[in-house]
């Protein structure tokens, strides 16, 4: 994981000096209060979170520490995974933001003549796109036909100027090159007016490809207007009544969602994403309130789509018009939606009414009290739709179970897809037994993705923390001991701990050596794969002159470890009371290393130890099934020498308890 965001990193073409000005100059505390109003505590600073509802502010930023974290909803991070989260930027877009707030250049690597030959290009076509904007809202705003034609067709839709402004509308005049004509007038090439697809080029010239249409931008997740869409205000039946830009350098429309850019901060901050279908529909939505609405533009979902959903909300309502033909058709749609894990809930508007003239209709309050009140998971959304066609048609039904079952079977959660089992067999009134084996035999072949069973010891005495299973990297059975030990060598790794004999001179033994060796010495790599990435880049650099862990980690250009280790050390710590004397009550954590540390240690390993004993139980009566005897004698030596170290750990802890 490490060396693919190398790879991100190098790719992103700005170079190492540049990177480290902006982590520098980027003060968390200034980043953080351009969108959170903060309040001092203490040597810290408290606010509500940006990114849930609250009332009460759980949302701290530490400057000390260069970190934020918010104990409500669990984000936290550096500067840089602030403005990713808060701004939904990738990593490289967040560092060019930083850069740009503070005025530090960007450096980049030398380019090749082809990169450079395609960033020109795509730089020429984003400066196209935007310029052509700037045209329709002029004719839209300024000329007689645009505030005839454009403007009066957006007054009768129930648009006000806010949200005309909000979304950039405009309008392309009905002259046959009325925009390509005043870029080309501007010094716009016409290579790119051409590759965007706002001039067609033929046997007789060029000429506008939305002429005599309102004009909609379409913006990527960073705002960057990327393409349009226009709807024809004329009477002309051979043309479509609603146009796109064509496939392009810089637009891809399985890969793009109406609206996103809008919509992004509020999904994030509902946990919940409305998709419509149209371009109306998002903007009625937004102009009552509800601005976590994004629209596929008429499209059928994509893969590429519902991943852009799932990197803000893995909570997804899909509100359909009356039309059940069109609901049918997007079925196939939805079953992605399932197979990329997110929870699907559907809703159907009154028949004749789509979310456009509902919004217009009704207050958000009234929008959102039906959409409650009416939004059904999708399998039983699927079941009723089919029950209903198929009738009592034995036939029918049987299809019916068959295409149910599909959408079942896409569901990558165990525990979910058994729920929708027993719910759907209620329904269709069938039996578990016949679903399950449907299932079955439509996963087969697929690859289960890796199980964690929770795993616990009766009796163990493990330190009290309110350290929280880590999101990233998969919740292992050891991940709070392994998050205490990155705790330790985050805080304490240059500390000294004890002092030992070694070829007669006076060794110190700092908690990071220690930690290090003792686990090196078990040949123990932390299970959790981000801890352990951070366990092996320490040991790489604690001997490097200047090494600063907590300073080294906040900083770092993987942006999943960084927003760990503020996690980590954000974290309220509390110790346990079997560890503590009764007189403890005075001692700080740091000032116990020398008692707990080894404990946590022993502690850890004991739980590895117990972990491989259970796996070797589990290989013994494997091989015992398949009369592998040899096998099977082999696991027994390997789990008596487990037996014995357990032994003798069982033995230290109970000195030490």
């Amino acid at each position: 994981m490490y060396y693919q965001y190398l790879f991100l990193y190098f790719c992103s073409m700005i170079d190492q000096a540049t990177v480290q000005k902006i982590f520098d100059a980027a003060d968390i505390y200034e980043v953080v209060s351009d969108f959170v109003s903060l309040k001092k505590r203490g040597v810290n600073y408290v606010g509500c979170c940006p990114f849930h509802n609250e009332k009460t502010g759980s949302f701290t930023v530490s400057p000390s520490k260069g970190i934020y974290k918010c104990f409500g909803c669990g984000k936290g991070g550096n500067a840089v995974n602030f403005i990713m989260e808060h701004e939904q930027l990738s990593y490289v877009e967040a560092l060019r933001w930083l850069a740009a707030k503070y005025n530090i250049i960007v450096e980049e690597k030398e380019l090749s003549e082809h990169e450079k030959q395609e960033k020109s290009e795509r730089e020429s076509m984003l400066i196209v796109t935007n310029y052509a904007e700037e045209f329709f809202v002029e004719q839209l705003w300024n000329t007689d036909e645009g505030k005839s034609v454009g403007m009066g067709y957006f007054r009768r839709r129930g648009l006000d100027d806010q949200t005309i402004e909000k979304f950039g509308l405009g309008y392309c005049p009905e002259a046959w090159d009325g925009l390509t004509k005043a870029a080309l007038g501007k010094g716009y090439k016409q290579e790119f007016l051409v590759k965007t697809g706002l001039t067609i080029e033929s046997d007789r010239g060029l000429f506008d490809r939305f002429r005599a249409r309102v004009m909609f931008p379409i913006r990527d997740l960073a705002g960057k207007i990327i393409a349009f869409g226009g709807r024809i205000m004329t009477n002309d039946k051979k043309s479509a009544k609603y146009l796109n830009s064509p496939e392009s350098e810089i637009y891809h429309k399985s890969r793009t969602l109406y609206g996103i850019y809008f919509a992004k901060k509020s999904i994030v901050q509902h946990n919940r994403c409305y998709l419509v279908e149209g371009y109306l529909d998002v903007i009625s939505f937004h102009q009552k309130g509800i601005e976590n609405t994004v629209a596929s533009s008429g499209t059928s979902l994509t893969i590429e789509q519902i991943r852009l959903i799932r990197r803000l909300t893995p909570n997804v309502t899909i509100i359909y018009d009356g039309d059940a033909a069109g609901v049918k058709a997007s079925l196939r749609g939805i079953d992605l939606v399932l197979e990329e894990g997110l929870n699907v809930r559907v809703v159907s508007l009154p028949e004749g009414e789509d979310p456009d003239s509902y919004a217009q209709a009704h207050t958000a309050d009234e929008v959102l009290e039906y959409v409650a009140a009416h939004e059904t998971d999708f399998i039983h959304f699927k079941t009723k739709l089919l029950l209903d066609q198929a009738g009592n048609d034995p036939v029918e039904r049987a299809k019916l179970i068959t295409d149910i079952v599909k959408s079942i079977s896409l569901i990558p959660d165990n525990i979910t897809r058994s729920v929708y089992v027993q719910e759907t067999a209620n329904q269709l009134k069938v039996e578990e037994e016949v679903l399950y084996n449907e299932i079955a035999r439509l996963r087969k072949g697929k690859t289960p993705g890796p199980v964690s069973l929770p795993y616990k010891t009766p009796g163990r005495p493990v330190p009290k923390v309110t350290l929280t299973p880590l999101k990233t990297g998969g919740v292992t059975p050891c991940d709070i001991e392994e998050m205490m030990l990155v705790r330790y060598l985050l805080l304490f790794g240059e500390q000294e701990l004890y002092e030992e004999e070694h070829e007669g001179k006076v060794v110190l033994i700092t908690v990071g050596e220690y930690i290090i060796h003792e686990l090196a010495e078990d040949e123990l790599l932390m299970l959790n794969s981000r801890l352990q990435e951070i366990q092996q880049e320490y040991r790489r650099q604690y001997k490097t002159a200047g090494f600063i862990a907590a300073k080294y980690f906040i900083g770092h250009s993987n942006p999943d470890i960084s927003a760990i280790v503020a996690d980590i050390l954000s974290e309220p710590y509390e110790l346990s009371k079997i560890w503590t004397a009764k007189d403890v009550s005075a001692k700080t954590e740091e000032m116990m290393l020398g008692e707990l540390l080894p404990k946590i240690v022993d502690n850890y390993k004991m739980r590895r130890i117990e972990m491989m004993c259970k796996e070797a139980d589990l290989k013994i009566l494997e091989f015992q099934n398949a009369g592998n005897t040899e096998e099977v004698l082999e696991w027994i030596k390997k789990k008596n020498t487990m037996v014995k170290v357990r032994a003798r750990l069982n033995e230290k802890l109970k000195r030490t308890v």
